[in-house]
């Protein structure tokens, strides 16, 4: 993970689309995705390793 790139921004809420599958390590701060067509939000922390499909829409909640 010391070699992968990092990304930050504030507190905001924008919608994504993954054009691949991504892996994430959370290294601080919350944030709220909530899946396109009624999926359950989930709440991703710090200290959490997430991977989110090819092809999938969600928002994005950025709370801290």
């Amino acid at each position: 993970m010391k070699s992968w790139p990092t990304w930050g921004c504030e507190a905001s809420v924008f919608p994504w689309t993954y054009s691949s599958a991504e892996t994430a390590y959370v290294l601080k701060g919350r944030v709220v995705v909530t899946p396109d067509g009624g999926g359950e939000p989930v709440e991703v922390k710090a200290g959490d390793l997430v991977t989110f499909p090819a092809g999938m829409s969600c928002t994005w909640d950025v709370k801290e």
